[in-house]
């Protein structure tokens, strides 16, 4: 790893932010953890992005260009997927609570919803 950075304190520094990176996305539902659950945890996401940006402000100055130029680009990611966290929170709920109405309907027929196919179309009987 240390080929793609000038010293092996850049890609610790590299490791670190990635390492705050990956930690924000799983607390805005961007990624699954390890089980496959998503977490939805605004405040932990804006902390994680107020940490960076406190690195950002305190190394000013002290990092290389690519090291200023990733840090710039990560935070900035973070801050759009955090904008767009709660649109996406809600359509996976849609589609959770879809998902339990279609495993209801095979799982208990009786009790799943029912399509009255006893009145022809336009509401006359023949």
């Amino acid at each position: 790893m240390t080929e793609m950075f000038a010293d092996e304190d850049a890609a610790r520094f590299f490791q670190m932010v990635q390492m705050l990176q990956r930690s924000t996305l799983l607390q805005m539902g961007y990624l699954p953890d390890q089980s496959g659950t998503y977490h939805y945890n605004m405040g932990e996401a804006r902390e994680g992005i107020e940490v960076l940006r406190m690195f950002q402000r305190k190394t000013d100055g002290n990092l290389s260009s690519q090291e200023t130029q990733m840090l710039r680009a990560v935070i900035s990611e973070l801050q759009m997927q955090f904008t767009q966290a709660p649109q996406r929170k809600r359509k996976r709920d849609e589609e959770a609570a879809q998902s339990d109405v279609i495993r209801e309907t095979f799982s208990q027929p009786q009790d799943g919803p029912v399509e009255d196919l006893s009145t022809p179309v336009g509401g006359e009987e023949e």
